[in-house]
Parts: structure tokens; sequence; C-alpha cells
């Protein structure tokens, strides 16, 4: 396998959409309040997209280093624990993709004051924390809340805040299914590799919960998508315009039925590559109904 192919493998860029979609929905809604600028959402965007690279060659390199990587694991390959890239190989590029993010960061700082400093630092700590560390909270059935807060809440209301420096009650609303399907991205991705994490002591929300209450929760995370969608848009809560991304609801249906059924990890692969689709078009369609007003 080529070193390039490598490197693409452990940026792991079915993924990225779960960096993409807040910035995007952020924007969104900066064009509605008529504040859109496009040097922040191009720096917001290459700092969310860093920082997700980042994470995920951490996340590559700490799994290796405690054994959850084993043979027996179903779903794509991991680099370092496949031997393809070099434990210190991945730190370099993980030292240069976060380079790239604290560059971006510096730039939102400049012209959106120091919140923003704040919430990078936060973020980073977060990326390390996750499967890092003595104690990492990826390992203790923390990693759903940390996502959900970080590329729901932060992430969203931060994409929003950098064009005026205002956080309005929209972008918090938003939040909330956003980071509902973000979420169900790492619920879809734990509920497949719930045999191998738990006989490797990786003790995800999964692990803890079993089987069929993690599928419970991972309908509450898309059905819930839609229902807040819905809700808000009605009472005028976020603009009327974000309705546009009920009718993709029919779409969940198939995916939520894969979790529900299926044990197998090619079908449960594909589930997760499903949300991560549907996140992305709900994504979009909320930017544009937000755009619209």
């Amino acid at each position: 396998m080529s070193n390039a192919r490598s490197w693409w493998i452990a940026a792991r860029p079915h993924t990225l959409w779960a960096a993409f979609v807040p910035v995007v929905v952020g924007a969104g809604l900066a064009l509605g309040d008529d504040v859109f600028r496009w040097d922040a959402f191009g720096a917001a965007l290459m700092g969310a997209l860093a920082i997700q690279v980042a994470a995920n060659f951490v996340n590559d390199i700490f799994d290796a280093r405690k054994g959850a990587d084993t043979e027996e694991r179903i779903g794509p390959t991991r680099v370092v624990a496949t031997g393809l890239l070099a434990e210190r190989v991945v730190w370099t590029g993980t030292v240069l993709v976060v380079a790239v993010a604290v560059a971006a960061g510096v730039y939102l700082i400049v012209i959106a004051g120091w919140v923003i400093a704040a919430v990078g630092i936060a973020s980073l700590l977060a990326m390390l924390g996750y499967v890092g560390g003595p104690k990492p909270y990826g390992y203790f059935g923390l990693g759903e809340v940390f996502v959900f807060v970080f590329f729901g809440l932060v992430a969203t209301v931060g994409a929003r805040y950098v064009h005026d420096m205002t956080a309005p009650q929209e972008a918090w609303l938003l939040a909330i299914p956003i980071g509902f399907l973000v979420t169900a991205i790492l619920v879809a991705n734990n509920v497949r590799d719930i045999d191998t994490d738990r006989a490797t002591g990786k003790n995800t929300l999964a692990v803890y919960l079993g089987r069929n209450r993690t599928r419970v929760l991972f309908g509450f995370l898309v059905w819930g998508t839609f229902i807040t969608i819905l809700i808000f848009g009605v009472v005028a809560w976020t603009p009327r315009g974000t309705l546009l991304a009920v009718p993709a609801a029919p779409l969940a249906v198939p995916i939520v039925r894969t979790i529900h059924q299926e044990t197998q990890g090619p079908p449960l692969i594909q589930a997760l590559k499903g949300v991560a689709r549907l996140q992305l078009l709900v994504g979009v369609l909320l930017a544009v109904g937000s755009a619209l007003g």
C-alpha cells in the first residue's frame, strides 16, 4: 500500500463530515442574519477539519498502543496497529495537522476574540483525552457525551460566533439535532465494535449498555434529530426554512433497521456510512434553510 494511501486511511475521510457539517450550519445561520464572512467560514472549516484529522490520528495511535485494534476487529484498517505507518510517524503528522488548526485558530482569535482561544484549547484537550492519558474518557463510556458537546454544541455555536461575535438562540437550538446525528455516528461505530471492545477492555457506552439498549439509544438520537428540527421550526424558534430537513427522515428508516437487526460487520459498516451521509444531507438542508430564513 502506498504511503499516501496509508495517510488517507489514517485520516478516516468518512468521518470528516462530522467536522464539516457544524461549520456549514453556522455559515447558513450567518447568511440568514446577513453577517456572513468568507474568511471566518474558511478559517473555521480549516480548523475544524484539522482537529478532526488530528483526533483520528491520535485515536489510531492510542488504540494500537492499548491493544484495542486486534485482528478480530471489524471495520476499516488502522494504520499503526497493522504496521502501515509507525507510531512516531503518525505523531509527526498529528503535530503538523494541529499546527494547521492552531494557525486557523489564531486568525479566528484576531477576528472574533479570545472566546475562540478557549474553545480551541478545550477542543484540543478533548481530542487528546478521548483515548489518551491515564484515564481516557472514550474507554469509560463518556465518548458520546463529549462528541455531542464538542461536535454538536461547541462546533455549531462556535461556527456561528466567528462571523460577528454573537451566539443567537437558533445556533444553540440547531446544535442539538446536529449533535444528535454526530453522536449517532459514534454509537453506530461502537455497536459494530461492541464484542471486540469488550474483549480488549475498551469500555465504550455500548459495552456498558449492551447491544439492545445501544440500539434504542441510536434510534432515539436519529429520530430525535428530526423531531427537534420539526418542533423548533414549527414554533419559529429556528428559521422556518430549516423545515427543509424534515423530509429527509425516511432515509433514516433503513439505517435504523440495520442497526436494530444486524450483528455482522459489513451491514453495520454500511449503516455507519449511511448515518454519516444522512448527517451531511441534514446539515446542508439546515444550512440552506437557515440562509433562506
